[in-house]
């Protein structure tokens, strides 16, 4: 019984040390200009790239108005629809390139503040805090385009979009599910 605790024991250990003795996936990024962001994303925040963020609109059958202008004329966009969606993706680039560089100046104050030690817990509150609400608030920018640009589209161009784009096609789009007019 002793031994085959032992054994147990072994193998358990031998099984777990090598986890805690692996490199941090972190190795390298203390590097980055912004602790918290990579180059990538600090150019999608300050270029006003959607970054994954209006996803739920996306998939859910809220065309985005960059992908709606650059498949304009498969959709056969009247020249109306076509100023219209220009115009909320203009809107849409302009506030979020906006919250995109209050948010990058935001994770620099906060990391130049953990680097030269300043930081203490009320700043590191009101900092994470801004930095939240700023998220949110670019979340919503793209989010808000995609309603705005759906409303100005047909059905069938809802449709013809989301077929064009390579969603399931299986599956009952949310514009067919909620019976959503335009």
């Amino acid at each position: 019984m002793i031994r085959r605790v032992l054994a147990l024991s072994a193998i358990a250990v031998t099984g777990v040390f090598p986890l805690f003795a692996e490199e941090s996936t972190y190795g390298g990024l203390e590097n980055r200009e912004i602790k918290a962001l990579s180059e990538e994303q600090v150019a999608g925040y300050l270029g006003g790239k959607g970054m994954g963020m209006a996803l739920p609109g996306e998939l859910n059958g809220y065309p985005g108005p960059m992908h709606v202008l650059e498949l304009a004329d498969s959709l056969e966009l009247s020249s109306s629809q076509r100023a219209a969606v220009e115009r909320a993706f203009e809107a849409m680039q302009s506030q979020a390139i906006a919250l995109g560089k209050s948010i990058v100046a935001a994770e620099t104050r906060l990391d130049a503040e953990f680097a030269t030690g300043t930081i203490g817990p009320d700043q590191l509150q009101t900092t994470s805090e801004e930095i939240g609400l700023l998220q949110g608030q670019l979340r919503a920018v793209h989010l808000l385009a995609h309603l705005e640009t759906k409303a100005l589209l047909t059905d069938a161009q809802v449709e013809k979009y989301g077929e064009l784009r390579g969603y399931n096609e299986s599956e009952p789009s949310a514009a067919k599910h909620h019976g959503h007019g335009h």
